[in-house]
C-alpha cells in the first residue's frame, strides 16, 4: 500500500453512483410495491451497500483499512433507469471515492441479483466518482506568488564539517507547494546573526522565512530566542500543530521550541534542524499554512 504516514487526519468526503436499467416499467412498479419475490430490492441493496463500504479494503488490494464515518445510499428513479448516489465521508489520512464508487457497485450488483427472476434485460451502467473534498487538492491555495527563504542555522554546517540536509528537505516541500525560493543560506546559530538575518530578509520583502536548527534544549540553540523580540504576533496553532505532528511520531519532539509568527507582512516559521523534524513539520503545515498569507492579504483592506 501507498505510504500515508505523513499525511493528517482530514474530514474526506466522496459521492459515487451507478445506474440499473431494467427492462419495463414492470419491474419499476415491483419495486416500488415491493413486490420482487426476493423481497424490498431498494432496502436489501441499501444494506449491501453499507457493507461494501466497510469492508472496500477486504477487497481493493491497495486500499487501506479506514474508519467509515458516514454512508447513505440514495435512488432516484428516471424512466427505465435507477440511478444509484452513495455518499461516505470519513475523518482520515486518504480519501474514500473508491469506498463510494465499491458500495455503489454492491449496490447495482445486488439490485441485479434480485431483479433477475423477473427481468432478463437488466443491465448497470456508469459507475464513477461525481465528487470528493478534504484531500490536499481541497487546502491548497493557488494564484499566491510568495518569496521565501530558507536559512540554516548550525554551527557545524557553516563551519563545513557536516552537510546540510534539513534546509533542502524544506526546500523540496515548497517547490512541491508552488513555493519559490529566493534565498537559501547557512549562518551560525548565533543570536545577532539570526536577528540581522531576518530584518535583512523582511525589509527585502521576503513573505516567508523559514529557519531550521537552533530549537533544541541546549544553551548553544538561540533560534527561538533570537527571533521571540522580533515577531509582533505569535501564531501558535502553527506550533501547537507541528508539534502534535511530530508527537505522534517519535516522542522526543516534544523536546523541539518550533516557534511561528508573523513580523508585519511576513510569516517566520523556526522548525527543528534534524531531517526528519524539518520534513515533518512542513508535512504537518504545509499547504495549508498558505492559507495565511491571504488572512494578511485581506487585513490590510
Amino acid at each position: 500500500m501507498v505510504d500515508i504516514t505523513h499525511k493528517n487526519n482530514t474530514l474526506r468526503t466522496a459521492v459515487a453512483q451507478a445506474s440499473v436499467k431494467v427492462g419495463n416499467t414492470k419491474t419499476i412498479e415491483a419495486i416500488l410495491t415491493k413486490q420482487i419475490p426476493k423481497g424490498d430490492v431498494f432496502e436489501m441493496a441499501k444494506t449491501a451497500g453499507l457493507f461494501a463500504a466497510k469492508r472496500t479494503s477486504d477487497m481493493i488490494p491497495d486500499c487501506h483499512p479506514l474508519p467509515i464515518e458516514f454512508t447513505s445510499v440514495e435512488y432516484v428513479i428516471e424512466n427505465l433507469l435507477i440511478h444509484i448516489k452513495v455518499t461516505i465521508k470519513t475523518l482520515y489520512k486518504t480519501g474514500v471515492e473508491v469506498e463510494a464508487m465499491h458500495a455503489a457497485s454492491v449496490v447495482a450488483i445486488t439490485m441485479y441479483d434480485m431483479l433477475k427472476p423477473i427481468d432478463k434485460n437488466i443491465e448497470i451502467e456508469n459507475i464513477k466518482l461525481l465528487h470528493k473534498k478534504g484531500g490536499k487538492s481541497s487546502y491548497k491555495d493557488s494564484g499566491i506568488d510568495i518569496k521565501a527563504a530558507v536559512i540554516v542555522c548550525s554551527d557545524s554546517i557553516s563551519a563545513g564539517h557536516k552537510e546540510d540536509r534539513a534546509g533542502k528537505a524544506i526546500i523540496n516541500k515548497l517547490e512541491s507547494c508552488d513555493v519559490s525560493v529566493s534565498e537559501y543560506t547557512i549562518i551560525p546559530d548565533e543570536f545577532d546573526q539570526i536577528q540581522e538575518k531576518t530584518k535583512s530578509l523582511q525589509k527585502a520583502g521576503n513573505q516567508l522565512i523559514i529557519f531550521t536548527g537552533g530549537t533544541g534544549l541546549s544553551p548553544r540553540d538561540v533560534t527561538p530566542e533570537a527571533l521571540a523580540p522580533l515577531i509582533e504576533q505569535r501564531i501558535p496553532g502553527v506550533e501547537e500543530a507541528i508539534r502534535s505532528y511530530g508527537q505522534n511520531r517519535m516522542p522526543y519532539a516534544m523536546l523541539s521550541r518550533s516557534l511561528a509568527g508573523v513580523i508585519g507582512n511576513t510569516i517566520v516559521l523556526a522548525l527543528p534542524g534534524s531531517t526528519n523534524g524539518a520534513k515533518e513539520s512542513m508535512d504537518a503545515i504545509f499547504p495549508a499554512a498558505l492559507h495565511a498569507f491571504k488572512i494578511l492579504k485581506g487585513a490590510q483592506h
